[in-house]
């Protein structure tokens, strides 16, 4: 994920209309609950704090809610993006308005709680291939809307961004061949040449799922291939065709008990949907300290 040196992931057009969206939607400014029982005046100093061990990402998603609240609200970040922390570090200092912080604080939680696990679980995975060329690799398959917060995450844990769309690479997979052409899906040579003609600035990646398909999608020499489904056996016999003339991706069912042994295959890259799809969002709280 690249993003223009004048533009910040905070102040990127998409994540600002995303935090202005999740503000309006918990109806901040019309705290019923402060706004009856809490001075308007009342100043308190918090803090977010981890009640879990995780890599922390968000920080700056988090003081940015709250200055949308209210620009008066200094915050303080503890524990920058990456950080490895453990159970009850703080990760933001907050000084302001008691009704502005309280107003802000779910929301500001919801984004850092679900970033943050992306970015632990990312971290796992990192680790888990740890001495091995292996780069692990987010998806598309993220949140509507979410998806810099997402890919963001990935990368503070660790990991490596794949396409952030359909406009950056082509990705050939099963149901793009039947469309394709009916007569002869086998060659995927052909298909890659194809792609090229159309778009011949993206790099092209082809799926294959035997090593049939490896040979003839190789023929055409696309940047990447991806192996969907095989099995480690397999997946060696395919590094060792490749031979380096082109990355190999591995994808489909890999998981904590099987990422090891994908990676040493030699495979360059092994993808994860389940860091973005499925992930366990971290517990983070806010405390009044003051």
């Amino acid at each position: 994920m690249t993003l223009n040196k004048n533009i910040t992931l905070e102040t990127h057009p998409d994540v600002a209309a995303l935090i202005r969206a999740a503000l309006k939607e918990d109806g901040v400014g019309r705290d019923a609950t402060s706004l009856s029982l809490v001075a308007p005046n009342a100043e308190i100093s918090a803090a977010v704090l981890t009640r879990h061990p995780c890599c922390v990402a968000g920080t700056l998603i988090g003081k940015a809610v709250m200055e949308a609240v209210d620009p008066s609200v200094k915050v303080e970040i503890i524990a920058k993006d990456g950080s490895d922390i453990d159970t009850g570090e703080n990760v933001l200092r907050i000084r302001g308005r008691a009704v502005s912080i309280l107003g802000a604080e779910r929301v500001a939680l919801n984004f850092m709680q679900r970033m943050t696990g992306i970015a632990t679980a990312t971290r796992a995975f990192v680790d888990a291939v740890e001495g091995t060329k292996c780069k692990i690799l987010d998806t598309r398959k993220t949140v509507p809307g979410f998806r810099l917060l997402d890919k963001y995450s990935v990368k503070v844990g660790g990991g490596t961004n794949h396409r952030m769309g359909l406009h950056d690479m082509v990705l050939i997979k099963d149901n793009h061949r039947k469309l394709w052409r009916t007569d002869d899906q086998s060659r995927l040579d052909l298909a890659v040449n194809t792609a090229r003609e159309k778009f011949p600035g993206l790099p092209v990646e082809v799926e294959v799922e035997s090593l049939e398909e490896l040979r003839s999608a190789l023929l055409s020499s696309p940047e990447w291939i991806m192996l969907d489904n095989m099995e480690p056996e397999l997946m060696r016999e395919a590094v060792n065709i490749v031979a380096g003339r082109c990355k190999l991706e591995a994808s489909g069912g890999i998981d904590e008990t099987t990422v090891r042994v994908i990676a040493e295959t030699g495979v360059d890259a092994i993808s994860l949907g389940c860091l973005t799809h499925s992930v366990k969002a971290a517990d983070l709280s806010l405390e009044i300290e003051s």
